[in-house]
């Protein structure tokens, strides 16, 4: 993992627990919270709610606002972790612009436990609907860190603080 990241994104497909995760990892080292999905379009929203998956064109201006919100963040802070699906390796890549100072992290999850996940979510866009598209698109990333997303939240956080280097007391080790 990047040594001192500004910016830690959680990616994964729906239903992976990017934001669950996100907000308790941010909590737990005092950084802002940002979940990708508040930055969408409304009519890239209205499309998910059809359940049809969006385009590589639909998520290029959501791309660019994460993309200049990433930058910001990195540069002037606050430091930040980003709940982001980021699907392709083309979109980390946009994300990180080579900023050495984000970090990525995986959460890894079957299908039958996303499906399940899905299922019993309510109140979200992306329902069960989407996975299909979302588990084609899907490139698994070669530079992230690879997290089971099955295991617990309170796990899952300190997984991430330690590989940061902010273990157990949550202070710089």
């Amino acid at each position: 993992m990047t040594p001192a990241p500004r910016v830690i994104v959680l990616l994964g497909v729906s239903g992976s627990g990017k934001t669950t995760l996100g907000q308790a990892l941010a909590a737990r080292l005092g950084w802002a919270f940002e979940d990708a999905d508040d930055h969408h379009s409304r009519a890239a929203i209205q499309k998910m709610a059809r359940g049809t998956g969006l385009t590589d064109a639909d998520r290029g201006p959501w791309l660019d606002r994460l993309a200049e919100l990433v930058r910001q963040r990195a540069e002037v802070g606050p430091p930040t972790v980003l709940a982001c699906s980021a699907l392709k390796a083309r979109y980390r890549r946009r994300l990180a612009a080579g900023r050495a100072d984000v970090a990525f992290v995986w959460l890894d999850v079957p299908p039958d436990a996303l499906a399940a996940r899905l299922r019993e979510r309510t109140g979200h866009v992306a329902g069960p609907d989407l996975l299909p598209s979302q588990l084609a698109a899907f490139e698994a990333p070669a530079d992230a860190l690879r997290l089971d997303g099955t295991l617990g939240v309170a796990d899952l956080a300190e997984a991430v603080a330690g590989a940061i280097g902010r273990g157990a007391s949550g202070a710089d080790e």
